[in-house]
């Protein structure tokens, strides 16, 4: 074992939540009277927390009001029908247990609102994975290292002990910022080609191949 600790990201890495942030997304549009998002508009808007998610998804110019509304829309939608077509990605379940049964501590951090990450949790992950840090107000959303720093901390790890995987900038920015390596995973919201180009060093196609990196 080269870590003991792996400190994975949610959405894009271990969950396709994608459809289900589309459909919230256009819900809360619809309910403003505003013209929907495409599902490829609504990935290169997610990585930053679903209030920028939001931010980006309304019109230009619309007030702050009417953006209250809407996001308040949003989250009421969101923490309903996160599951209704969320699912984990092939492999990373029996990842997950392989890595358990090798001894490895697990945590997920998130800019999902910590609403969402516990509806997820419960579901896929609960007896796999030791933490799962959302977003709230105790804590700056990645990619401050807060988040990170706090997951290593309930698992008693150091940094130099931890290895970060993701699937975005964002991830990759977060794990700078904390100190760890981190692994980019192509199965995400974002392509080979975009992350080789903002300087992604290890990159991987398969949840299994994580097993030979840790």
């Amino acid at each position: 074992m080269k870590y003991k600790a792996i400190v994975f990201d949610l959405d894009g890495t271990l969950t396709d939540t994608l459809f289900d942030l589309k459909e919230s997304t256009n819900f809360a549009l619809r309910h403003m009277g505003w013209a929907e998002r495409t599902l490829d508009e609504v990935r290169q808007f997610v990585g930053n927390g679903v209030r920028r998610l939001m931010e980006q998804a309304v019109p230009a110019g619309v007030s702050e009001d009417d953006f209250d509304e809407c996001f308040r829309v949003f989250q009421e939608h969101y923490v309903v029908h996160c599951q209704d077509h969320t699912a984990l990605y092939p492999g990373i379940g029996d990842l997950l247990r392989e890595l358990k049964a090798r001894g490895y501590k697990m945590a997920i951090v998130s800019n999902k609102l910590q609403a969402g990450v516990d509806e997820l949790y419960h579901t896929f992950f609960d007896g796999l994975i030791d933490v799962a840090i959302g977003e709230h107000e105790a804590l700056r959303r990645k990619p401050s290292p807060d988040m990170v720093y706090k997951a290593l901390d309930i698992l008693g790890v150091n940094t130099e002990d931890a290895i970060y995987v993701g699937d975005s900038e964002v991830d990759m920015a977060t794990a700078r910022n904390a100190g760890l390596p981190c692994i980019s995973v192509l199965w995400g919201f974002r392509d080979r080609d975009y992350l080789k180009e903002i300087g992604a060093f290890q990159m991987i196609e398969t949840p299994s191949e994580i097993l030979d990196l840790v």
